[in-house]
């Protein structure tokens, strides 16, 4: 994975006691597909915000993320970023990736390992497909994410509402007989998705943007209390409801907003901010 990365962005001290840890969706969270200037200002001062909060051992960032980690780098230069996060949980936190000074490129040894030993793979991947498609239900595999070991997924173009629930309700009672897990959520057009679709991504058991909460909490022996999670669409919300501070962005879907009721005042970049600053220091004057 270390070739995928580019060097040329500044990299971030790993604190070994963190007081607060930070899981940011990306696509239409922390980076907007419409970048404006205004938004370019925002992301700088967060970066510059998490640099300073890095350097004093209180805060670990990462981005925890549909995406692959090429798509996510190519995104870092197209939006004119300076820094790399602590960490970047790519392919719907299937991968964890450190991005920070000695532990650049580097993946998570134990998370590997937990992969490893739930036996996904292709065959299994293709079977539960071949079962699908007797059943005369549709799958178009995604291509533009990029590739990746222990994630697959798929478009399923909504037809009506009866349809569509018995169509995803079969595909979800199937992976979980067949041992596998499934992420089903509607599609975001604003992050690159065809509209009138559902993500269906086909993962291991006990994967997941949750599941890198509670995996990434344990590592640093963290609480929910010290947890931030950030997000803009359905397939975050249980990220949202693993930590405390779970919040949406201003510019979330209204599918988000109607099941998640702690969102910023502000949306991208700054609503990260602000809301990071606000509930910090709230925490600080309470406890000085």
């Amino acid at each position: 994975m270390l070739s995928s990365l580019p060097f040329n962005k500044k990299l971030l001290n790993l604190p070994k006691n963190p007081q607060w840890i930070v899981f940011c969706d990306f696509d239409e969270t922390y980076y907007s597909h419409g970048m404006t200037e205004e938004q370019r200002e925002d992301v700088k001062r967060l970066e510059a915000f998490v640099a300073e909060k890095s350097e004093a051992g209180q805060l670990l960032l990462g981005w925890v993320t549909g995406s692959s980690l090429d798509s996510v780098t190519s995104k870092m230069e197209k939006g004119g970023f300076h820094q790399f996060p602590h960490f970047i949980a790519s392919n719907l936190g299937t991968e964890i990736v450190y991005t920070s000074d000695a532990h650049f490129g580097q993946p998570d040894a134990e998370w590997m390992k937990r992969l490893d030993a739930q036996g996904f793979s292709d065959e299994k991947i293709d079977d539960i497909l071949e079962t699908i498609r007797d059943e005369g239900i549709s799958l178009r595999p995604q291509t533009q994410l990029g590739s990746s070991g222990y994630k697959k997924n798929f478009y399923y173009q909504e037809q009506d509402e009866r349809t569509d629930l018995y169509h995803l309700s079969f595909i979800q009672t199937l992976a979980k007989e067949r041992g596998v897990a499934v992420n089903i959520n509607k599609c975001n057009p604003l992050a690159g998705d065809p509209a009138d679709c559902y993500d269906v991504d086909f993962l291991p058991v006990g994967t997941g943007k949750d599941e890198i909460v509670r995996f990434m909490l344990n590592q640093y022996d963290l609480s929910k209390d010290q947890g931030f999670a950030f997000g803009d669409s359905g397939n975050d919300l249980r990220m949202l409801q693993s930590v405390t501070h779970g919040f949406l962005v201003q510019n979330a879907t209204a599918e988000a907003k109607r099941h998640h009721h702690q969102i910023c005042h502000h949306g991208y970049a700054k609503g990260i901010y602000e809301t990071l600053k606000t509930v910090m220091y709230k925490h600080e004057e309470a406890h000085s």
